[in-house]
């Protein structure tokens, strides 16, 4: 096969691959210069779509709705927009071969490709229960969902197994937006997590016992503090239960198994300095490398709100680490500088009727507020996250856009407290005095 090159490579097809490709274009491209190599077989898309609307019953969300930029209010690029910006969409095509001392990337068909520049953006793959022996996982109609083609099985699915059970493993963001949305499509659902509440990394016991008690309430059965052990299947080879630690065997036509990633960073092994789990790149996205930039989920890089170094998987991050290391490479052909990355972290989730907003850290004594009943009408309520007498986390369910940014702008400022009862009492209104 003919080798082919390319000035810039975006290796991935993830959201930062289109939000990077969209910098490329705003700054100008010449034809040709520009490739994005994809394993999946579309366009880029807004990866959250598919917990949420693309699994909803009704007015389900399909391509080319989603495509990227469309999750942060922008341009929806088609795939015809990057054949119009000169931009070659490599889609189908799996690399497994980086030699980053050659700048060359072979794929499993034998094809090669050399750049002058790379940017990794390669994301994260799901941990699959077969990866830890966990008997009976390879039965039918187990499901993980990261790509829209493991979306379109577990619609499929849906449809075949009308009205029954299905078990979901984990107690995250798939095991929360899933466990709504199957709720949804008429499913009797159980979540079965091992930790003590759900979304342990973020939220506190007593948020998490709000939305508990609020899936409870909408039917979806919890098992928490237990493991599945393994799955029972059919003569077909269809998943017929799940076996739990506890001795306790639940009924299963579908499972949907949720319990987290890992960044793909595999290929570039021994070649790149990696810290935390990443790849270890510069307030630009740089990596040890030169002219090799990571962005997105395998990018392990400066946070200097808190002075220290992370990673972060999260599609806000996925988005904002693209465009700046776009703007950086940028810069340097035109012997310019650009501000340094200033990330302020920011997670949020939609399931049933709640919508919650997370920004900054969270670390520190918590301060309630608000209406957390799960049986209220419409529950609005917050947390705040105290460290050292500073405000650095901020937690708000059911808030308007205003408040939302309110919120944002009181974890990137991170105002003294020093009276966390007062604190309590004030709520949202605490930012007026900001």
């Amino acid at each position: 096969m003919a080798e082919k090159h390319f000035k810039y490579v975006i290796l991935g097809g993830g959201v930062a691959a289109g939000y990077a490709a969209r910098e490329f274009a705003k700054h100008g491209l010449n034809p040709g210069e520009l490739a994005i190599i994809s394993k999946e077989a579309v366009a880029p898309y807004e990866r959250p779509a598919l917990s949420k609307g693309y699994l909803f019953p009704q007015g389900a969300a399909r391509l080319p709705g989603f495509h990227v930029c469309v999750g942060s209010g922008g341009e929806r690029l088609l795939p015809e927009w990057y054949s119009e910006n000169g931009i070659e969409l490599i889609l189908s095509t799996e690399i497994v071969k980086a030699d980053l001392a050659s700048k060359t990337l072979t794929s499993a068909a034998g094809a090669t490709f050399t750049y002058d520049i790379l940017i990794i953006a390669t994301g994260s793959t799901v941990i699959n229960l077969s990866d830890f022996g966990t008997p009976g996982a390879n039965a039918n109609n187990i499901f993980y969902l990261r790509e829209i083609d493991d979306a379109d099985k577990l619609v499929a699915a849906i449809e075949t197994k009308k009205n029954g059970k299905v078990v979901i493993v984990g107690g995250g963001y798939i095991g929360l937006e899933l466990s709504a949305v199957m709720k949804m499509n008429n499913f009797d659902v159980t979540m079965v997590y091992p930790e003590p509440w759900c979304m342990p990394r973020l939220f506190t016991s007593d948020i998490a016992a709000f939305y508990e008690g609020y899936y409870a309430n909408k039917g979806v059965k919890i098992d928490k503090g237990t493991l599945v052990v393994g799955f029972d299947s059919d003569a077909n080879g269809d998943v017929t239960s799940v076996k739990l630690k506890d001795g306790r065997v639940l009924e299963a036509d579908i499972v949907v198994v949720g319990v987290g990633g890992r960044p793909l960073t595999k290929l570039f092994k021994a070649q790149v300095e990696e810290e935390k789990g990443g790849i270890k790149t510069d307030w630009f996205f740089q990596t040890s490398v030169p002219g090799v930039y990571a962005v997105g989920d395998v990018a392990t890089f400066p946070m200097k709100l808190y002075n220290d170094i992370r990673r972060v998987e999260h599609v806000d991050h996925a988005r904002k680490s693209a465009e700046q290391a776009v703007k950086a490479i940028k810069a340097s052909e035109e012997g310019k500088v650009i501000d340094e990355y200033d990330y302020l972290p920011y997670f949020y989730s939609r399931s049933f009727d709640l919508s919650w907003q997370f920004y900054g850290d969270n670390v520190g004594e918590t301060v309630m507020f608000g209406d957390n009943d799960p049986a209220s009408a419409k529950p609005k309520f917050g947390s705040y996250w105290i460290k050292d007498g500073k405000l650095l986390g901020a937690f708000l369910e059911g808030g308007s856009p205003d408040e939302t940014k309110t919120i944002a702008k009181l974890a990137r400022l991170q105002p003294q407290v020093t009276d966390l009862e007062q604190l309590a009492k004030e709520g949202l209104s605490f930012a007026s005095k900001i």
